[in-house]
């Protein structure tokens, strides 16, 4: 029995590195402070992770595994409704992971490992939108010719990717809290498929803008106040 200890030592860490990364961003974020949250020495972190590069392509391994099966899944997208599920389950995705969509740039600078897998993964985004729009042609909702289909892709993919780090940027004190979560979910998947609005034809379109419609993001009261007399 004792022999499992070590192993959810190291899922701990992981949930709590994920946990203070989302909230803070990950170059925020020290393996002391991390140590200090789970009440463990910073040397019983090392023995897990000997380095925060470490920590961080573990969480990134789990990022893919989620990811990855959801990415193959897009040659079964047949319909707007369809495709509305598969774009808000890629947010909800992204969404778990953040802080690796909010730093990605940082990240990318210090981390080789980082910087070779993510160019694979937003490969098989493009590869997966493609697939999606091919797949909606076929079923007759869509009209797009191959030099548009590939150009709305990888439109597709830099909204997805980089959604996030606009939202972060627009408010940068609240954007990404997990209060913030359907919101920003909402807001991301609306205009990522408001790409292929264009394409769509009539019936289809008109469906998708209904679904687009009924999960709007309410809009805040930004009435200003009355003035006093």
């Amino acid at each position: 029995m004792a022999k499992k200890a070590p192993r959810r030592t190291a899922e701990r860490i992981l949930e709590v590195s994920l946990a203070l990364f989302n909230r803070f961003g990950e170059p925020n974020v020290s393996t002391t402070l991390i140590a200090a949250e789970l009440r463990i020495s910073p040397g019983n972190l090392y023995y897990h992770y000997p380095a925060k590069d470490e920590l961080i392509n573990s969480l990134y391994e789990r990022y893919q595994k989620a990811l990855l099966p959801l990415l193959s899944a897009a040659p079964e997208v047949r319909d707007v409704e369809d495709a509305w599920f598969f774009m808000h389950s890629l947010f909800e995705r992204v969404w778990e992971h953040r802080f690796l969509y909010r730093d990605l740039g940082d990240l990318l600078t210090r981390n080789r490992r980082l910087e070779t897998d993510i160019q694979a993964v937003l490969e098989l985004k493009r590869q997966a939108f493609r697939a999606v729009l091919a797949h909606l042609e076929h079923t007759g909702a869509l009209s797009i010719d191959p030099e548009e289909s590939d150009l709305c892709a990888t439109q597709m993919v830099v909204m997805l990717t980089w959604w996030l780090s606009y939202e972060y940027a627009r408010d940068p004190r609240h954007a990404l809290e997990d209060a913030q979560a359907q919101s920003a979910l909402l807001r991301g998947a609306r205009h990522v498929l408001g790409l292929i609005l264009p394409y769509l034809h009539a019936e289809p379109r008109e469906h998708l803008r209904v679904l687009l419609q009924a999960y709007q993001d309410p809009v805040p009261d930004t009435a200003a106040p009355a003035e006093s007399a």
